[in-house]
Formats: C-alpha cells, structure tokens, sequence
C-alpha cells in the first residue's frame, strides 16, 4: 500500500515537471520566435542600407551614426546588466551550477533588446546563445511563479534554455540533448523531462511561425561510400586542429581587447560595429550568423580562392565580433566555419582527383557537426543539432566518426570545453574544475 502510493506520487511529480516544462517551453517559443523575426528583419534593413551606400554615398554617414547609436545603447544596456554579455550559455551553466546568479526579468528584455540590435546589424554572431539564455530567464520566471527554489528552480531553468536552443533551429533532440551534456551535466529523469517537454513545445510554436523545412536543408546526391571513410578521419583532423586554434583565439580575444582599445569593456561593440560598415558594403551576402553562407554552399559550391576568403573572413570577423562582449552566440558562425572547411577540403580533394565532386555537400554536412563537437566538446549533440537542422538521417555513422575525431585531437591538445572555459573566466574558483573535464 505504502509503495504504491509512493509510486503514485512519483507519478504526480513527473506529470508536474512536464506541464511546467511545456508551459515553460510555448512560453519561450513566443518570445524566441520574436527574437528570430526581429533580427531577421533588422538584418534586411541593414543589407538595403548597404547596397545603396555605393550609389547614394551619403549614407555612409547614416550607417555609422546608426552604428554609434547602437554602441550607446547596448553599452548602457550591459552596464546595466554585465550578465548579458556574449552568448549567454556560460551564465546558465554558472546558474545551474549554484555559481552566478542572475536577475531573470532584467536578463530577458535587456538580452532581447541587444540580441536584436547587435545580431540584427549583420555581425558574425548566432541567435542560439540568446535564445538559450532569454529561455532559461522565461524557465525562471515561471519557477517564481509557482514558488519553486532550489532543485525544483533549476530544473525549470533548465527546461528553458532546451526550449531555447530547440525554437532557435527548430531541434528539440538537440536543444534537450544540449542542456544534459553540456550545459546541466545531469541525465535525471525529471531534467530530461521536463527539458524534452520544454523544447518540445517551444519547437511546435516556432513552427508554427517559420514552417516544418530544417533550417539548414542542405541537398546532397547520395551518401558518402564506405571506401571514402579514409577522409572522414582526415577530415575529423583537420577540424579538431582548427577547433582548438577557435578555443584559444576565443578566450583571448577580450585580453586583445583591453589592450588595444581604450574604452571601457562594455563599449568594445564600437570596434565590429563599425568595421561591419565595410563588409556590408562590399560583401553584404556574408553578413549574419552564416546560415545564408551555409545554404548557399548547399546550392553552389564556389571556387577555393573564394571559399578561403570567405574562411579568413568570417574566421577573423567572428573573433572579432564576439571578443567584444556584444551579446551574440557563437553557434552559427561556428557551423559555418566547419561547412567551409569541409568545402574547402572537398574542393582540394576533388582537384587532386582522391574524391568525386559529388560528394563535396557530404564532406559540408559532415564538418559542420565535427567542427561544433571539437569545440564544445558536446559530440552527441552535434551529431544530432546537424541531423535535425539538416533533416536527414542517413549520415548519423560519418557524422559520429567525424565528430569523435574531432572531439579526440582537441582533447588530445588540451582543449577544455569553450563555454566552460568562458565561465572560468567569469569564476576563477571554476578553473580547476574546467581543467579537469577537458582531460
């Protein structure tokens, strides 16, 4: 009698988690969804600025009062609110973890208001990180609302940011996947679920506003032979090389920073803001977090002197725009950098006659999630980000073995996880324990 009604109660608390982390997830859907079509928007606005800056030159001036406007306001805005600062995904780890504490209305619309500003205006950042963030400020919200502390808080928070991450790319699997392995570092059963619940239900809302297509459908002739897996292990390499040069460039980018420009840190943005000015003009297709390079890769692949330029570009331009503190992610740059490399390693394998043309969109595919496993140190969620972004599961085998390689050199170099690593640099009591799990 005892243990059934204990069963019955275990039942109860189950059923509680999933309604909260579903209402936590149709909650940050809405506000993700927003999120997206505000800076999508701005984005466009941007890019129709600088096309008519070449024939109307007096627009120049416009484009850089704009851009020193919006330096004004995010700076306050971060001055305000420090938390606010870059992705956002190292403040929810530190969250989760007891280390930070954050105020979450103050977080959510500061967050939004800067996401929207600074990623809208065509800098190298990703929506994901913020989104993340603005999800896990909603999940605690809604814990305050029900009087939750404690565990009981955290689980919601953690439900948030799943949903977070699931309406950004419309990858539930990965979004709960994500927040298990690399944000929370618990696979309880109430996390999973609520977190499942969360993403789920911020997955169908956004949806519902940006359709059922994968947000990176990328078109591919047929899968990769088995006689050509020699380069997935060359190629898992070679990203894992260039995954740790990404760590080391990332973490000393705000040393660079403090050194070379003399202004106060939540003023840094001026620096991208204006130099964004430039590329607008010049290149304004790269403009964004690399979603529109990517896909454009997936329609035609361009030749190696212009894929290594887009490379420099976008390598150096995303250090540069996310070492300033704006409030950005570092997801979609950091899957654009590993489309590009696969194409560039496609376009000199195919040259050389050691791989058919045909297969170079496999090699794009494979690289995004190896590239985003050596660096996060999270590979089971790149293999599954990759697979529902791109919507297709007949790749899951060269993508695993793409992304354990690259996961393997990193760690094999040192490399320590790079949101992890950021939070050391916010908590120094958190080195020793990030230099732990990157061995």
């Amino acid at each position: 009698m005892v243990q059934r009604k204990h069963k019955s109660v275990i039942r109860g608390v189950r059923l509680s988690y999933l309604l909260k982390g579903l209402l936590v997830g149709i909650l940050t859907g809405f506000v993700v969804s927003l999120f997206r079509i505000l800076i999508e928007g701005s984005l466009h606005l941007w890019v129709k600025l600088y096309r008519l800056i070449p024939e109307h030159p007096l627009l120049l001036t416009v484009a850089v009062l704009l851009s020193l406007a919006l330096t004004l306001i995010i700076g306050l805005l971060v001055r305000s609110e420090p938390k606010i600062m870059g992705s956002g995904i190292p403040q929810v780890e530190g969250q989760l973890a007891g280390d930070l504490e954050m105020n979450g209305w103050q977080v959510l619309w500061r967050k939004f208001v800067t996401g929207v500003l600074g990623i809208g205006a065509g800098l190298f950042l990703g929506r994901e990180g913020p989104s993340i963030q603005l999800g896990a400020a909603v999940g605690q919200g809604i814990a305050r609302g029900f009087g939750n502390k404690g565990m009981p808080r955290r689980i919601l928070i953690a439900s948030g940011a799943a949903a977070g991450l699931s309406a950004a790319f419309n990858a539930p699997i990965a979004g709960t996947l994500f927040v298990l392995e690399e944000v929370y570092h618990n696979f309880s059963p109430l996390i999973w679920m609520a977190s499942l619940a969360g993403a789920i239900g911020s997955d169908f809302i956004s949806s519902n506003f940006f359709g059922l297509v994968p947000v990176l459908h990328i078109r591919y002739a047929q899968s990769l032979p088995l006689y050509l897996y020699w380069n997935l292990v060359l190629l898992g390499m070679i990203l894992g090389l260039f995954g740790f040069l990404y760590q080391k460039m990332t973490l000393a980018m705000p040393g660079w920073y403090a050194r070379l420009v003399k202004l106060p840190r939540y003023f840094h943005g001026l620096v991208p803001l204006l130099l964004v000015i430039p590329i607008g003009i010049l290149w304004p297709q790269t403009l964004g977090g690399g979603n529109t390079i990517i896909l454009g890769l997936g329609d035609v692949t361009p030749g190696l002197t212009v894929l290594l330029g887009l490379f420099a570009l976008r390598f150096s331009f995303s250090m540069i725009s996310y070492g300033s503190g704006l409030p950005g992610g570092i997801f979609l740059p950091i899957l654009s950098l590993g489309a590009l490399i696969g194409a560039i390693y496609g376009t000199v394998m195919s040259g050389i006659g050691l791989l058919p043309h045909i297969y170079i969109m496999n090699l794009i595919i494979f690289s995004m999630a190896g590239y985003f496993a050596g660096i996060s140190k999270a590979p089971f969620t790149a293999m599954i980000l990759i697979t529902e972004m791109v919507g297709s599961l007949e790749h899951l085998m060269p993508l695993a073995i793409v992304s354990l390689t690259a996961y393997l050199v990193v760690d094999l170099l040192g490399g320590a996880p790079i949101y992890a690593s950021l939070l050391a640099r916010m908590n120094p009591d958190r080195k020793r324990h990030v230099a732990e799990r990157g061995k």
